[in-house]
């Protein structure tokens, strides 16, 4: 039997400095991440042992410290957070991140503008 194993963190909010606009750096706005790392945590099925997975602990202080870079892009960050995954653990497989600018200033009334990035270990 095949499984897919992935630690996940389901729409952290942050408040962020990122944008194209100089007052969107200044002041900031609301976002939202939600990010997957495809892990083999086999070992932590049997062992109960945080040692034998990936801490979602430490991958919630990658995504802020990443978050709290101002950044006119997002998809600049998403990139910036699955490179920082996969240098603090090379051994995953894959990182998916979904960075959704909740108030984006375009003057449309919507939930969001999400960039979505899927990046494969190579």
């Amino acid at each position: 039997m095949k499984e897919i194993r992935e630690i996940k963190l389901n729409n952290i909010r942050f408040h962020s400095r990122h944008g194209v606009m100089e007052q969107e750096r200044t002041t900031g706005g609301d976002f939202s991440v939600t990010i997957a790392v495809g892990y083999d945590f086999s070992r932590a099925l049997e062992s109960d042992d945080v040692a034998d997975t990936l801490n979602y602990a430490e991958l919630f202080r990658i995504v802020k410290e990443q978050m709290d870079i101002p950044s006119r892009l997002i998809e600049h960050v998403a990139g910036r957070i699955a490179k920082r995954v996969f240098e603090e653990w090379p051994e995953a497989q894959y990182v998916h991140i979904d960075i959704t600018k909740m108030n984006p200033p375009m003057g449309a009334d919507c939930d969001g503008a999400t960039v979505s990035l899927t990046m494969h270990h190579s």
